[in-house]
């Protein structure tokens, strides 16, 4: 005779493959409910990180964060309905960053490459990236990217148009001298300095800078790099499926009504059309 809780015989195998299946359903029930978009409605705000020291996409004017990627996403939240909160960190800390989730999206610009999509979701495009060089105004031995042969270089650390110019460099005899920067403004300073003889970027990046600084910079023309595109990072997770999809839809409506022309042309002094689906990586 079985004692009282005995779940030995065959009624108490049903009642454990009935309360296992329930439990089962429950967390698959939670899995599915898991969105990242939907907890952004429900609280309101969206965080979202960048380095503000990358002109004219993201900077600090006595202390208020300004740039394309600033004047972008302001009309994106408007779109979600969310207000947008924005954090300000190292170029290095941003990516590492959203997989610890600390935050819902990356809107520095990054060059979208074959390696990252392997590892992040990639909006849309929000600008071209193609890695270009900058000199000084009054130097009159570098006309052409390959001009920096055995010449002094600096890039920001960890970007894609740093990664690029050392391939470059490498097919130049003598090679070009690469030194790494924490953020841009610190090249451009030991550039202006002499310390470095170019400094590389992205095209429109450096366009802004010279155009600030005119008897001081001048871009090197044509550009260096591959033709590449910067955009926002999301992490690839199915929870965070719905918010790439829903920035994307963002900022496609964006352009269409123009309002994406206006931010290029108040940045760029020019608009130019941008690819509405995520582009094949030419690096």
């Amino acid at each position: 005779m079985k004692r009282a809780g005995d779940t030995t015989g065959r009624f108490g195998t049903l009642m454990r493959a009935a309360l296992l299946g329930t439990a089962m359903l429950a967390t698959g029930a939670a899995g599915a409910m898991a969105d990242t978009l939907a907890d952004i409605k429900k609280a309101g705000t969206i965080n979202v990180a960048t380095e503000m020291q990358f002109p004219p996409f993201d900077f600090l004017e006595n202390n208020e964060y300004k740039g394309v990627d600033r004047d972008l996403f302001d009309e994106v939240a408007k779109e979600l309905g969310v207000k947008a909160k924005y954090i300000d960190l190292p170029w290095t800390s941003v990516l590492p960053g959203l997989e610890a989730k600390k935050f819902d999206l990356v809107i520095a610009p990054v060059t979208i490459t074959k390696e990252r999509m392997k590892r992040y979701a990639f909006t849309v495009p929000i600008s071209e990236a193609t890695a270009a060089m900058m000199k000084r105004a009054d130097d009159k031995t570098i006309n052409k990217p390959e001009d920096i042969a055995g010449k002094n270089v600096g890039g920001g650390k960890g970007t894609s148009q740093l990664a690029q110019v050392k391939e470059f460099g490498a097919t130049l005899s003598p090679a070009p001298t690469v030194k790494e920067y924490v953020d841009s403004n610190q090249s451009y300073a030991d550039l202006a300095a002499g310390r470095v003889d170019v400094s590389v970027n992205s095209l429109p990046n450096l366009a802004f800078a010279a155009a600030q600084r005119k008897e001081t910079f001048a871009v090197v023309l044509p550009p260096f790099g591959k033709p590449s595109y910067f955009s926002w990072v999301g992490r690839p997770a199915d929870d965070d499926k719905s918010l790439v999809e829903a920035v994307n839809a963002a900022l496609v409506k964006i352009q269409k009504d123009g309002r994406l022309a206006t931010i290029q042309k108040k940045w760029f002094g020019l608009s130019a059309e941008l690819p509405t689906t995520v582009p094949e990586p030419q690096l």
